[in-house]
């Protein structure tokens, strides 16, 4: 008996669906079949070779002083990366909204800020463990105060509010804080979001009148206290809260070991050390004050300006050359090395004198002078060096350990397989190192060189420096 035509339908719409079942369930075995597993975030971090955080440019956080990259973020990052064996890159900003649209597009890896961990944040991203507590006070001048020919209307509870605008950063993990401190003083206050500010900007309005009050985190506030005398921060307006670092969702490798890492450096008090360096001790002071720090003069050296003068002659961001010579002399004028090399720009003699130095020239003749080395080396070099970047490399290498030697070790890399165009991983590696396939048929490339003479990550030095840099040093 044939079927109907009803049933007839019926069982082609059911032969369908059963084809687009089988379908579905091959395409599906496809694309996660075991054998091609998905790469965790750990594996894709390791492939990539470093990670990526952002942080802002917040007092105490990460800033540069005199010639150095420090902050209780950037330690806390740097120890991080030594327990996987990685380097850390950070991009930094004051505008934490943009920082939050980083993390979310997969940007970069870990959101490197005292996040409070609420009931609101954990809507916005993962947590790692906390790192510690503090709350939110406000932060005026003191009671009686005159600066700014004024004198300040102090607030000493909640309820003092009256229509009083504060200012407060535009933050999204911070608006439920906000939300709540509003409410307690009975919607008498009007918060004022301000961005691309930092903290120790906001605090320097209050203390000079330009603003009248500003929540600030307590810990914070409490260390810029000891550098604006004038500034009162008792009035606490809302409980201590945890805080700690953003990270995306389904990012369960990377938090695995961030947590772990959290439980040893807590264990092992290296938490409260790094913390005790920068938020309880009297050295912060001299961040504030000093003319070379990234926080108050947005100065490098006392030779900024001989440096960008003289950086014309190259094609080098001046920063870069500012971050060679911190790397050699430190900034410290009249050095001399065990090699007998001198100056700003630790020149040894022979290439001092060619270049007309002597005991008088002064920082203008000699950072010239280091550049105009610089130049020659350039020349030297071959031109299938050709990124930009990886010439860079080259140049630092030779400026350290000669051009013959960069040369020759060079041509040693490329014998035994290895791009004789790149450095990381390949030149270097055999500057450092003999050859597995020819242990004995030429020596050490280092066994020509003074006793202590140690060139590894020289070039990985400056490099690095030089992008703290440009985080924190305008061009």
């Amino acid at each position: 008996m044939k079927p109907s035509g009803s049933k007839k339908r019926i069982f082609n719409v059911f032969l369908l669906g059963s084809i687009l079942v089988v379908i579905t369930i091959f395409m599906t075995q496809t694309i996660y079949d075991s054998s091609t597993p998905q790469k965790t975030t750990m594996q894709r971090i390791r492939e990539r070779g470093y990670i990526l955080a952002g942080t802002d440019k917040n007092t105490l956080n990460y800033f540069i002083y005199r010639g150095e990259a420090m902050g209780y973020q950037l330690e806390l990052l740097r120890s991080f990366a030594r327990t996987t064996g990685l380097t850390v890159r950070l991009v930094a900003s004051d505008d934490i909204p943009d920082l939050y649209r980083l993390l979310k597009n997969h940007a970069i890896d870990i959101l490197a800020l005292n996040i409070p961990v609420t009931r609101e944040t954990r809507k916005l991203a993962g947590f790692t463990k906390p790192f510690g507590d503090t709350r939110m006070v406000l932060v005026q001048r003191k009671k009686g105060d005159r600066t700014g020919g004024d004198t300040v209307r102090y607030i000493s509870s909640v309820n003092d509010f009256n229509n009083d605008t504060v200012m407060v950063h535009c933050d999204p993990f911070m608006t439920g804080l906000y939300d709540r401190f509003v409410y307690e003083t009975g919607d008498k206050v009007i918060l004022l979001e301000v961005d691309g500010v930092s903290d120790e900007e906001l605090v320097r309005r209050v203390s000079n009148g330009t603003i009248r009050y500003f929540l600030c985190r307590e810990n914070l506030a409490m260390v810029m206290k000891r550098s604006y005398e004038n500034i009162d921060a008792g009035l606490v307006v809302n409980k201590l809260y945890p805080y700690a670092w953003g990270l995306n969702y389904n990012t369960d490798s990377l938090m695995v070991r961030l947590n772990n890492w959290i439980d040893s450096i807590r264990k092992e008090k290296v938490l409260k050390r790094i913390y005790n360096d920068y938020f309880n001790n009297q050295k912060t002071v001299s961040y504030f004050k000093s003319n070379y720090s990234s926080i108050n003069g947005r100065q490098i050296s006392p030779f900024d300006r001989e440096i960008r003068d003289m950086s014309k002659m190259i094609w080098w961001d001046w920063r870069l050359i500012a971050s060679l010579m911190y790397e050699e002399s430190n900034f410290i004028t009249g050095q001399v090395s065990h090699r007998s090399a001198s100056g700003l720009m630790q020149l040894v003699p022979e290439t001092a004198e060619k270049y007309g130095l002597d005991s008088t020239s002064g920082p203008g003749h000699q950072i010239a002078a280091g550049i105009k080395y610089l130049k020659w080396i350039d020349k030297q070099l071959p031109p299938e060096i050709s990124d930009p970047r990886e010439r860079i490399n080259f140049i630092l290498a030779s400026y350290n350990v000669g051009i013959g030697k960069v040369l020759a070790i060079r041509a040693k890399a490329e014998k035994f397989g290895k791009d004789p165009n790149r450095w990381n991983g390949n030149v270097e590696y055999y500057l450092l190192k003999r050859s597995k396939s020819d242990p004995y048929g030429k020596g050490d490339s280092l066994s020509d060189f003074p006793v202590n003479y140690n060139p590894e990550g020289y070039v990985d030095e400056i490099i690095s420096r030089y992008y703290h840099y440009r985080n924190l040093i305008p061009q």
